[in-house]
């Protein structure tokens, strides 16, 4: 099976890019240890206000080892104090063209 592709654009309010970078910082720290994890990558929008402030782009190994890391108690419990702080929308991908 091929890899995955986590997209998972967040909405920033005006003034909470650093609280948002810092959230991102934990989150990604903890993905990095988790098994099939392979690799992330946050973007800043140039345009101003643009609805996406933040992208992150990360690849998995499966569908599988994302789902575990994410519905992992100790996961949600890190992330429930900024699911309403920011809102995102994650989808998994594949890639069918290059």
């Amino acid at each position: 099976m091929s890899k995955v592709i986590l997209i998972n654009p967040f909405e920033v309010p005006p003034g909470r890019e650093e609280e948002a970078l810092a959230f991102w910082d934990e989150v990604a720290a903890y993905m990095r240890r988790q098994p099939g994890f392979v690799s992330t990558r946050l973007h800043r929008a140039l345009m101003p206000g643009a609805r996406f402030g933040l992208v992150n782009v990360a690849e998995w190994e499966s569908a599988g080892d994302f789902a575990r890391a994410t519905n992992a108690p100790d996961f949600q419990e890190m992330v429930a104090p900024y699911m309403e702080s920011f809102p995102h929308y994650p989808a998994l991908y594949e890639v069918v063209r290059s």
